[in-house]
């Protein structure tokens, strides 16, 4: 069992882990004294990653860790149904992003574009567009102008905002030289022409780049599916040959248990006679029944037959 419980506690560990760091972060935001926070962000929160993750690979570790330790084929198979249901979540997921694809793309770009608009809403949520951006070189979901659904952002007369007409520092060409990050780089830069502002900041959308960056690194991203697909089914195949095992070794002790007590249940005065075998009459000589005493004995239950090596 040392075994068993060494596999199944990281990912109990990592996954309480992942849980605390979402609770904490929630709480840093106030969120936790204030549940209805959560539906008031129109955007994505990326603590939910964490919360969700969290949770479900806490409630994995703690299923498949208990399930081996006390041999619990409930835990175990509830482990293996759990994780089977994640693994064809996951299969049918990608068979439908890959026959859905424009479906896929359209719902993509509202996803993004959403996030946008709650840019300033959370810091979180901030900081996750911004690594994006910068990250695959683009800016909007189609393109810089999706920025104009922000309303710090958009270019109407109306917004008294300093950055109307702008972008986020995340959107900008960086200079290799430049040590110091300028934020104020995207002010103003979508008044320009749409060729002056190549030179300023990036002009693809994050839907294209992103779409691109699957293309490029294809054969990595099947590549960790694959292998995350393989640990799942290789824990179900864990599990299941666990329960396998617990069950044979019930079923043995059951049929053991059950000898036993035939082996043991008070015989009949018939068997008792039987089994003392035909004897000599000390009285007439004639063939009879031997007397009790020279082959049973008495017990709690009644008369047994005199046990022998081979009954033991």
């Amino acid at each position: 069992m040392p075994g068993k419980h060494q596999h199944f506690q990281e990912p109990e560990v990592l996954g309480a882990l992942f849980l605390a760091i979402g609770l904490w972060a929630w709480g840093e935001k106030g969120v936790l004294s204030n549940i209805s926070a959560l539906t008031d962000l129109g955007g994505l929160d990326p603590v939910w990653l964490f919360v969700v993750v969290g949770g479900v690979m806490s409630v994995l570790g703690f299923a498949g860790c208990i399930g081996a330790l006390r041999e619990n084929t409930f835990l175990l198979k509830f482990f293996s149904v759990f994780l089977g249901l994640i693994f064809f979540l996951e299969l049918a997921t990608g068979i439908l992003a890959f026959v859905f694809k424009d479906w896929i793309r359209d719902q993509l770009n509202l996803f993004i574009n959403n996030n946008v608009k709650a840019y300033r809403d959370d810091i979180d949520l901030q900081n996750l567009i911004d690594f994006a951006q910068e990250y695959w070189s683009c800016c909007g979901a189609r393109g810089p102008n999706d920025w104009n659904l922000n309303i710090y952002f958009n270019c109407t007369d109306l917004n008294p905002s300093r950055e109307r007409c702008g972008v986020p520092f995340s959107c900008c060409v960086r200079d290799p030289a430049e040590d110091v990050l300028n934020t104020q780089c995207g002010y103003d830069v979508r008044l320009k022409l749409e060729l002056e502002q190549q030179g300023f900041i990036h002009t693809k959308g994050c839907v294209g780049q992103f779409e691109k960056w699957l293309q490029d690194n294809l054969i990595v991203v099947a590549g960790v599916f694959m292998g995350i697909a393989l640990l799942q089914i290789f824990g179900i195949c864990l599990a299941q040959n666990l329960v396998s095992d617990i069950k044979a070794v019930k079923a043995n002790w059951s049929k053991w248990n059950d000898d036993f007590e035939n082996h043991w249940l008070t015989p009949t005065i018939s068997e008792v006679l039987s089994t003392a075998g035909p004897q000599q009459n000390s009285l007439t000589g004639a063939p009879g029944p031997a007397p009790p005493s020279r082959h049973v004995f008495f017990g709690l239950g009644g008369l047994y037959p005199e046990p022998t090596f081979k009954n033991w």
